[in-house]
This record gives structure tokens, C-alpha cells and sequence, in this order.
């Protein structure tokens, strides 16, 4: 992806904030007076966590993981690897993961097993995007921004080689 270009625009910036709203509720639903440990995975999630913490009105821990299982390459490497771990004992507690994108379901597959065996009261996955066509292992998403096709997308903390995480919305590469 040398010659690469932003394509058109998938998804604006309000639709994102609008969305996270509606998350928001749900969440607020689901969790009704219980405390609640967002864990946004670094660093694409960033932009994301933030939309859904300005919008959940409950008792809240946050906290960070840093995992990867792309590299410098566009196709899912399937090989998990923890870079920073948590900070916050999550036992008994429950625990959303928010994750930027799921392809392969790979990583947050890992993910929810690791924090299980953690003893965490409950594990949800709450995305901004779901690629579907993408997944290697079925998981379970609770909470989804949107479903998009099976292309290369960047922005709104998204990357591509650490490019273009800043585009205030969803787009994608052509090549």
C-alpha cells in the first residue's frame, strides 16, 4: 500500500457521536447503580472510549491495554501480544472492553477469555466498528457502532501504519 488514498466518507462525525449515545443508553440499562471498568485497547480505541464515557452516566474506573496483532501490515498477524496490561484489579467487577474495530475476532476473543480468567463479573465488547466478513473466530459483540464491509478502514483512531488515526470520521484505503 504504497500508493495509498483515503476513499470517500464511510461515516461522518456526528453519526459516531450520535451513536455513542445510543450505546450509552444501553449500557446505562444493562448496569443500572453498578460500577462499570471501561478498558479502552490502545490506541486506536481512544477516540471511541471517549464518545462513550462523555455519554454513560454511571459509576465508572477506566483503563488501558495495549495488544497487537497487526503490526505493520493490513491482514490480522492472529498472534496475540499484551504490550501494556491493566493497571485496575477487575475482580468481581464488570468489565467492558472498548475496542476502535472487530475483523478477525482474534484478539478480543483472547481478550475476554483473559479477562475471565481474571475474575471479572462480567465481560462485554462495545466496537465502533464490526467487520463481520473479516472473522477468523466467532465472538460475541454487545454493543456496535456499525457494520462495515471488508476493507481497510481509517480514521477516528484508526490507522494504517500509524497514519491518519486524526480524520475526524470513518473512511477507508484505496490502493
Amino acid at each position: 500500500m504504497s500508493n495509498d488514498t483515503v476513499g470517500n466518507v464511510m461515516i461522518t462525525q456526528e453519526q459516531i457521536s450520535k451513536r455513542a449515545a445510543e450505546i450509552a443508553r444501553e449500557i446505562e440499562k444493562d448496569f443500572c447503580g453498578q460500577q462499570i471498568v471501561l478498558v479502552g485497547i490502545l490506541r486506536g480505541a481512544v477516540m471511541w472510549m471517549v464518545d462513550i464515557m462523555k455519554n454513560v452516566d454511571l459509576d465508572m474506573v477506566i483503563d488501558f491495554m495495549s495488544v497487537s496483532s497487526y503490526g505493520s501490515s493490513t491482514k490480522s498477524s492472529g498472534i496475540v501480544k499484551i504490550n501494556k496490561d491493566l493497571d485496575t484489579d477487575i475482580e468481581g467487577k464488570n468489565v467492558i472492553i472498548i475496542e476502535d474495530i472487530v475483523d478477525s475476532g482474534t484478539t478480543l476473543n483472547y481478550l475476554k477469555g483473559y479477562f475471565e480468567n481474571r475474575d471479572a463479573k462480567t465481560v462485554k465488547i462495545c466496537t465502533l466498528l464490526d467487520k463481520p466478513e473479516g472473522r477468523r473466530v466467532e465472538i460475541d459483540v454487545d454493543y456496535i457502532g456499525f457494520t462495515v464491509d471488508d476493507r481497510f478502514i481509517v480514521g477516528y483512531g484508526l490507522d494504517y501504519d500509524q497514519k491518519y488515526r486524526n480524520l475526524p470520521y470513518i473512511s477507508y484505503l484505496e490502493e
